[in-house]
């Protein structure tokens, strides 16, 4: 247990009415969690607002809480703290109630659109090759060093990060890699947070069913950069013209990597092949299993932030050549005659997707199909559905569009929006069946000798989410069997 006052140190507060010398078991910001002696924050959240929950929380033990707006009926012996935004005074009194976590480590965040899984992952493996007790906070799992969780949400809550970096310092990791998204920084889950530096992938079409306007998207971006100490680094791509928008009000030191301009860690594409690419990174060569330009960029991202991680270049480099791709990041796999390779990749944005087909059009023959199973997700940005359609028409021989996670929403409505975007000249190599089972076994029965599938949008999950309810459904899993059942 730990005293009120103690928790409450460097939160802004309004006003408090009540004892601040009590002692917290835990901070809990749902009622349905709350036991005796607990510290209840209320959030208004967008599914709901917390402050109604207020008197249920002390129903079941609340000894103190805190909210944006008092109730009207205070109960006796409950402290209340008022302040002006919760999710930031949950996010600093979540960092004291784990005695400050992330200080005790290295922390380092990567933002961006795409590219934030697989460059904190591949940091996460090359500092474990390296002899490093590491940890991870992903959209694919969470680590504390060799310990695997699950991960529900690309950015946690900041209880649960607290939660994780406490478990971390017991293990004795030194460096850990944390995805941070747009809606983590919106949220202000990272408040209270000490990093050690930062890195930024780029930033395309997204979320904007959530932000609104792509400013305001990149806006928050760049928050994530502004609260970086003086002693922390910042790396960002410079290909993206948002790249040094990112550094104008940062404190730390700032880095740049790029592959078409000048910045302090260049890389250069010798050979791209299936097998992998051969780069020329600031005049050492080095070869990764990795495929793909977007790929490149990530190698570069993790170079430039192991290097000032105080690793040794050659070390880097020989630990680079060592890493295997991530779960539903261009994972491939052959028909056992090795004569159909079926790529599944989690492209579920226009320029993902974009960056996915660019890259299998760069090394194939074109002598070959190129088949692309495709869909968009329910409940989330529809602007980019047309966008999705016409990118897949254009650059695959043969589209079928298929469902993706259709949430709430009735799959043949986000179908019909993907094809919108369908110039007519490409209308013949498109169809469109809603099962994403049937639309990936037809993408298979279709394919031939050489040919090649990709089944984007999903990668990594294993699950489809219709009607709220998940069931299973893994898209490598599913690929791999069809296959196997058309060379019986």
């Amino acid at each position: 247990m730990i005293a009120l006052k103690d928790i409450l140190y460097k939160v802004t507060i309004n006003a408090v009415t009540g004892c601040t010398d009590l002692m917290v078991n835990q901070v809990v910001f749902d009622s349905r969690k709350v036991e005796t002696n607990d510290l209840f924050v209320a959030i208004n959240g967008l599914l709901a607002d917390g402050h109604k929950f207020i008197d249920v929380a002390i129903k079941n033990g609340a000894k103190s809480v805190v909210c944006e707006v008092l109730p009207e009926n205070l109960v006796e012996g409950v402290t209340y703290v008022e302040v002006d935004n919760s999710h930031k005074a949950l996010a600093v009194m979540a960092a004291n109630f784990y005695q400050k976590p992330s200080e005790n480590l290295k922390l380092v965040g990567v933002t961006g659109t795409n590219g934030k899984t697989t460059v904190a992952s591949l940091l996460y493996q090359l500092f474990k090759n390296a002899g490093y007790k590491v940890g991870l906070l992903s959209t694919v799992k969470i680590m504390v060093d060799d310990v695997e969780y699950k991960a529900t949400h690309t950015t946690p809550d900041s209880l649960t990060i607290n939660g994780y970096l406490s478990m971390m310092n017991e293990a004795g990791v030194e460096f850990c890699f944390m995805e941070v998204s747009s809606h983590g920084i919106h949220q202000q889950r990272t408040e209270g947070l000490r990093f050690e530096g930062g890195i930024f992938t780029n930033i395309t079409h997204d979320h904007l069913d959530y932000h609104k306007t792509f400013a305001e998207y990149r806006d928050v971006k760049k928050k994530f950069f502004d609260g970086l100490p003086k002693d922390a680094f910042a790396v960002v791509n410079v290909d993206d013209k948002n790249g040094l928008f990112m550094l104008q009000n940062t404190k730390a030191k700032k880095y740049t990597y790029a592959l078409k301009q000048y910045a302090d860690y260049k890389c250069q594409i010798l050979e791209n092949q299936f097998s992998g690419l051969l780069l020329k990174v600031n005049d050492n060569e080095v070869w990764t299993r990795l495929i793909g330009e977007f790929n490149a960029y990530n190698i570069l991202a993790i170079y430039a932030t192991a290097e000032l991680l105080g690793l040794e270049k050659v070390e880097i480099l020989r630990l680079i050549s060592d890493l295997e791709s991530v779960s539903g990041r261009f994972q491939y796999v052959m028909s056992n005659n090795d004569e159909i390779t079926a790529i599944v990749d989690y492209a579920h944005t226009p320029d993902a997707l974009k960056n996915v087909l660019e890259t299998i059009n760069g090394i194939r023959t074109k002598n070959e199909t190129l088949i692309t199973v495709v869909g968009c997700g329910g409940d989330r940005d529809r602007t980019k559905r047309p966008e999705m359609g016409q990118i897949a028409s254009v650059l695959s021989d043969q589209v079928i569009f298929t469902s993706d996670n259709p949430r709430t929403e009735k799959p043949e409505v986000i179908l019909q929006e993907i094809e919108a975007g369908v110039e007519p000249q490409n209308f013949k190599r498109t169809i469109t069946i809603a099962d994403r089972k049937q639309a990936i076994k037809t993408a298979c029965q279709m394919a031939k000798g050489n040919d090649i599938i990709l089944i984007a949008g999903k990668g990594h999950e294993t699950y489809q989410e219709v009607n709220g309810e998940r069931m299973h459904f893994d898209d490598l899993e599913t690929v791999t069997d069809l296959l196997k059942q058309l060379e019986k």
